[in-house]
């Protein structure tokens, strides 16, 4: 095995006579034990296109699939076939071999978030965001759960969760009439089908001889039926995961799937792998300090050889401007002490709106930085047009997608229109792009009917040539020819500025080239058409932007550092109230708060080198400014929380920031 393993890695490798779950804490390798694991089951008689490995995010996927490609091509074996992808692309691979026997067309579109939305305030009439939010919530909840619309109808136990059981109730028939999935639906339905029907379940057995999960912890009951299921009996599987790292009970995720693979399958290995190639001794300590406050499920307790590395500061500011001035400060004097990069640097935060005043503080001393989290390529309002027409081309039932084509850009078809077209459809239980075909329609819509229908024809026209056309060249051409028919870049400078327009226009021309290079990339290439493309844009969250490259300060919500890692990590707001949130002392009490000690976990995890926390002794909350207790984790620690800054540290960054800015007057006047 030319990868350099240490012994319980290569014993997870080497494990593929029984089903084995790997307990791999932070920076342990798991990567490398996985796709270590993938080129020792091909070197050992499995055939690539029978192994699964699945994941959470797109970036996960591809990042494991480059390395095991680099490793079977050094060992000479052939990865063709192999499945690398997260759990939704393998559902939607599954959706579209069997739409048939799950009552869908091929077809058939996948809505986003934005389009649940529309759907679910128009079944429950109201323009209450939150509420509708909320429902969205509760709906998919239920089905990660594997709860049908009838069942969650049936235990409703309090006025709203019955509104939100009979908007499930209507909005699953919605979907069906639109012959629609929405993302939860991409693993609900592949599980459903292959529940009931025996024969499909068989087929897929066959075809997925062994399993590898990367990210376990974060399962929840509707992705573990689907791992269930596609492993059987045999279980030939590896399932990767850290108990330790499992921050994702609001959206389903649970512990319980660890304890369940023991009952499962009693002859489970575990394997646990701790020692850590990230960080530095004390930075582990910490760690293993505050997690061991939480109860175990199996006990674990990383180690370093990377020495004891610098000491773990905790700072006490004024209020939250006076942290985001002193810390972007700190920032700087580390930069030039530690002759670092800005890209060595994360600051970390339990929420969103506490990156506002830190940006501002960046802006201000010119630090370039990315936020993570941030609007996806995918939810660009020109990238949604185009998904629009794409949709259509898939689904021509798709309402949806429909009425934002139609109306993108602007052909003088208005809400009444719409409206009066709906109306119509609706009596005739068919889709907006049907009725539009349909003889009696010109007595509704005499005066728009024309355009409406040249709409249709130039669909009609594209999808022809979308169904024919094959391989990358051809799924960009028709992409190209779609954009000039409607004219999206003239429409684009209509209705923004210069500037806005071009970044606008560029981000087309960047999603045209993706659509190309995924066109590329598919198994199957010379046979991909702009419609295979098309199903897999509505599950893709964003385009790889490779912002690792980019020297700049990472900001970041502790939910999305997960799976990264840092020189220099600041962790701010460490207070109570925020970093354990608030609700977590609410409902579920204990639960909540070992949710967020693991959070802090993984917080503390990411730092290689050098951490830094800090607490407001007042916060602003609205109006007014609250007093404010260092966090709880920070004494669970093993540190002290100082009530306010040493004079020595404030010495030293006014130092830090004399020195940077005497650089940089160096530099210029040297330039």
């Amino acid at each position: 095995m030319s990868m350099q393993l240490n012994d319980p890695q290569r014993a997870a490798v080497r494990a593929t006579e029984q089903p084995c779950l790997v307990l791999a804490g932070a920076g342990s390798g798991k990567t490398r034990v996985i796709t270590a694991k993938i080129a020792h089951l091909i070197e050992n008689g499995f055939e690539a296109r029978q192994i699964v490995a699945l994941t959470f995010t797109n970036k996960a996927a591809l990042e494991m699939k480059e390395r095991a490609d680099a490793l079977l091509n050094d060992k000479g074996l052939s990865a063709r076939g192999l499945t690398v992808s997260t759990f939704h692309s393998l559902g939607v691979k599954l959706l579209r071999s069997e739409a048939q026997n799950l009552g869908l067309k091929p077809g058939f579109s996948i809505l986003d978030a934005t389009d649940a939305f529309s759907i679910l305030q128009n079944l429950l009439n109201s323009t209450d965001k939150k509420m509708i939010w909320s429902v969205a919530n509760q709906i998919s909840l239920w089905k990660n759960a594997l709860l049908e619309p009838e069942a969650a109808l049936n235990a409703a136990h309090d006025d709203d969760i019955l509104q939100a059981a009979r908007a499930y109730l209507s909005y699953d028939a919605t979907l069906r009439a639109y012959q629609a999935v929405d993302f939860d639906d991409l693993i609900r339905l592949p599980v459903k089908l292959l529940q009931q029907q025996p024969e499909r379940l068989t087929h897929w057995q066959a075809r997925t001889r062994y399993l590898l999960v990367d990210e376990y912890q974060d399962t929840n009951a509707c992705q573990y039926a689907l791992m269930k299921l596609l492993a059987g009996q045999r279980g030939a599987f590896t399932a990767v995961g850290d108990d330790d790292q499992s921050i994702y009970a609001w959206r389903g995720a649970t512990l319980d799937n660890i304890v369940q693979l023991e009952k499962d399958w009693p002859g489970l290995q575990v394997i646990k792998l701790e020692q850590n190639y990230r960080s530095s001794q004390r930075i582990l300590q910490a760690a293993n300090t505050l997690i061991a406050h939480n109860p175990k499920i199996f006990e674990k307790k990383l180690w370093s050889d990377h020495g004891l590395g610098d000491a773990i500061s905790v700072s006490a500011y004024a209020d939250e401007e006076d942290e985001a001035r002193q810390v972007v400060t700190r920032l700087i004097g580390a930069k030039f002490e530690k002759r670092a990069a800005h890209r060595d640097f994360a600051i970390l935060y339990r929420s969103n709106h506490q990156a506002r005043i830190i940006e501002q503080q960046l802006r201000e001393q010119k630090i370039p930085y990315v936020m993570s989290g941030g609007q996806s390529f995918f939810e660009r309002a020109e990238i949604k047009d185009l998904s629009a027409y794409l949709r259509l081309l898939t689904n021509q039932d798709d309402d949806p997608a429909f009425i934002r084509a139609v109306t993108t850009p602007k052909r003088g078809i208005g809400n009444a229109t719409l409206e009066a077209l709906g109306t119509y459809a609706g009596e005739r239980r068919v889709s907006l792009f049907e009725a539009v075909y349909l003889p009696g329609v010109h007595e509704v819509l005499s005066k728009k009917l024309d355009d409406l229908r040249e709409f249709g024809d130039f669909i009609n026209r594209i999808q022809y040539r979308a169904e024919r056309e094959k391989g990358q060249e051809s799924v960009q051409t028709l992409m190209q020819d779609l954009l000039k028919a409607i004219d999206y870049e003239a429409w684009l400078y209509e209705q923004h500025d210069q500037r806005s327009a071009q970044n606008k226009w560029q981000a087309v021309l960047d999603f045209v080239q993706w659509m190309g290079q995924r066109a590329a990339a598919d198994e199957f290439h010379a046979e991909t058409t702009l419609l295979d493309v098309a199903q897999t844009v509505a599950i893709m969250s964003l385009i790889d932007k490779n912002d690792a490259d980019l020297d700049a300060v990472r900001l970041s919500t502790l939910h999305a550092a997960k799976g990264l890692e840092y020189p220099h990590v600041f962790i701010v707001g460490a207070e109570e109230g925020l970093l354990p949130h608030t609700r977590a002392d609410e409902d579920e009490g204990a639960a909540r708060i070992e949710e967020e000690r693991r959070l802090m976990y993984v917080g503390i995890t990411r730092a290689q080198r050098s951490l830094h926390l800090s607490w407001c002794k007042k916060r602003k909350r609205g109006r007014e400014f609250r007093a404010c207790e260092p966090s709880r984790f920070i004494v669970e620690m093993g540190l002290d929380a100082p009530l306010q800054q040493k004079k020595s540290e404030e010495k030293r960054d006014t130092r830090a920031t004399a020195a940077a800015l005497q650089a940089l007057l160096s530099k210029k006047t040297a330039t």
